[in-house]
């Protein structure tokens, strides 16, 4: 496991120095307009959205191309919909939280996160630590560039909804008590390093699939706010041993015929 995933204290040249490796979207300028207000300089590096065409191929050699198809009728039509009636909620849910939503130029544009020119820009940059928002998996090269602890603002109560979508799941799966955000240390696996910190919270009526993610940010912020607090303040980072709720599983999007299902049968939106 890289070094990284440590609670090593942040290097002492650094200057306060935070970069953000981030993919395009609105929860990436409200993640970097946050960091930028409570840091002494922060480097935004935004990798260019991955290949759905590989994506979808790569999926479908996991799941099959049953699942994937329901997943992308899912995401071309159910999505759309939701989003749209959802508009309102979300700009209220981002404006309750007072979260900065202006866009905000990046220092440095990339093809992919993994790509070498990354791990230079993060050599040469030295931060006193990296946090990571809506990419594809970090190569284990870019994690051992850093030299810093890693960290993830993540959509679920990790390990035990890992992937895509965490309060949806656990709401399909009738565990509201365990909608919550983490956030956790960065390693080789997907959303399986050291939990740093972890919340929950309760959804209204109002709410559905479209809106999961606002909630999931905006509480999940001061939790992320919290560690990089202790960063600047020269202290090492300490993971918790384990999550709210347990046991580990990944998941992805849900098929349209699931979607469906679940809200006819159990209200689940």
């Amino acid at each position: 496991m890289p070094t990284v995933a440590s609670g090593t204290p942040p290097r002492a040249d650094t200057e306060g120095r935070v970069v953000l490796l981030a993919g395009p979207g609105e929860s990436t300028e409200v993640v970097a307009n946050f960091l930028a207000s409570r840091v002494p300089e922060l480097v935004v590096i935004m990798e260019d959205p991955p290949s759905r065409l590989r994506m979808v191929k790569r999926r479908a050699r996991k799941l099959g191309w049953l699942a994937v198809t329901g997943q992308l009728l899912f995401i071309v039509f159910a999505l759309p919909i939701l989003r749209r009636r959802a508009t309102r909620r979300v700009h209220d849910i981002l404006r309750a939280a007072s979260v900065d939503t202006t866009p905000r130029e990046p220092d440095s544009r990339v093809p992919s996160i993994n790509d070498a020119q990354v791990v230079r820009l993060i050599t040469s940059l030295r931060p006193a630590m990296v946090v990571v928002n809506g990419t594809r998996i970090i190569a284990t090269p870019v994690l051992e560039s850093a030299g810093c602890p890693v960290v993830n603002l993540h959509a679920g109560i990790t390990p035990r909804y890992r992937g895509v979508h965490g309060g949806y799941w656990a709401l399909a799966e009738r565990h509201p008590e365990w909608v919550g955000s983490t956030v956790h240390l960065v390693d080789t696996g997907i959303d399986t390093g050291g939990i740093l910190g972890q919340t929950v919270f309760e959804i209204t009526g109002e709410d559905s699939f479209a809106t999961y993610p606002s909630l999931h940010l905006v509480h999940g912020l001061p939790l992320l706010g919290a560690q990089v607090d202790q960063v600047m303040a020269g202290a090492a980072l300490a993971p918790r041993p384990m999550g709210l709720a347990p046991g580990s599983r990944l998941y992805y999007h849900p098929t349209l015929w699931g979607y469906l299902r679940r809200r006819w049968r159990d209200g689940v939106r």
